[in-house]
């Protein structure tokens, strides 16, 4: 797995929209490895029946034909009746609809800490309801499903640190874990991932549409952080964070441990 672009890490934190065009030639997809920790879980969600949903009468043809389209472009592979969606690439997906505004399909298996069932048909602005600090993002709404689904593509990154090595972090399947119980910053941080976030808009132009892709990526924090700066500009995100960001992203238990371990590098 390739390592986060800390640049994109900003310090002082800020919930923004950040979007940016995606540079031309550049894939939206990424191919799923078959037996894969994340294709195991994704199986795993797949075979409940809860991966995909969809709002009555909606038809997911013309985004599934903008998908294959992309892939193939891509010289990346198919689904077919072996490897569904959900376990051919690393993304999830959802459709962006630019007439309504609202997500009225679905095809999600990992998400962080949200439940898709809660945001099918919602729109755009009333799913981003629960985020803190995101009143930018909220008032953005309409003019961000424009640029969405107006043609071209888009980009942007979230992260988080989480003491949890699941790529499924659905709320109702899978409770929150608990940080480390242990005073040692060493053994702390040992015990934290970075869970990175790579999301994009593929266009739908013949439907108005645009399919929202999102690729969750985890690393161990000792791994990731592997230089000054990058501490340096993590523990600064970090430390700026109000505490209704801290609370949404379950990291005011964590905070002072992970600055301090942070502060400190590279002496463990």
């Amino acid at each position: 797995m390739p390592g986060t672009d800390f640049s994109l890490i900003a310090a002082p934190f800020r919930m923004q929209p950040g979007l940016r065009k995606v540079a031309p030639g550049t894939p939206q997809l990424t191919a799923l490895a078959r037996g894969a920790p994340l294709w195991q879980e994704k199986r795993e969600v797949v075979e409940s029946g809860a991966s995909r949903l969809a709002v009555p009468g909606f038809d997911a043809a013309p985004a599934m034909a903008a998908i294959a389209a992309h892939a193939r472009h891509h010289g990346l592979p198919q689904p077919d009746d072996e490897s569904p969606l959900e376990l051919t690439y690393e993304e999830d997906f959802a459709v962006l609809d630019g007439s309504t505004g609202t997500l009225p399909w679905l095809c999600v298996c990992v998400p962080s800490h949200w439940a898709p069932e809660d945001k099918l048909g919602l729109p755009f602005a009333a799913v981003h309801a629960p985020v803190a600090d995101a009143d930018t993002l909220r008032a953005a709404s309409q003019h961000l499903v424009r640029i969405a689904t107006g043609g071209d593509a888009w980009e942007r990154f979230v992260w988080t640190l989480t003491p949890s090595a699941r790529y499924d972090q659905h709320p109702r399947r899978h409770p929150r874990e608990p940080w480390p119980a242990t005073a040692d910053l060493n053994a702390f941080a040992r015990g934290t991932w970075l869970r990175t976030e790579r999301q994009t808009f593929i266009p739908v132009p013949s439907a108005n549409q645009a399919v929202f892709t999102i690729r969750v990526m985890l690393e161990p924090l000792g791994q990731a952080v592997d230089s000054r700066e990058k501490a340096r500009r993590l523990g600064e995100s970090l430390a700026s964070m109000s505490d209704a960001v801290l609370a949404y992203k379950g990291l005011a238990a964590a905070r002072e441990a992970l600055v301090r371990w942070l502060a400190q590098w590279p002496s463990q």
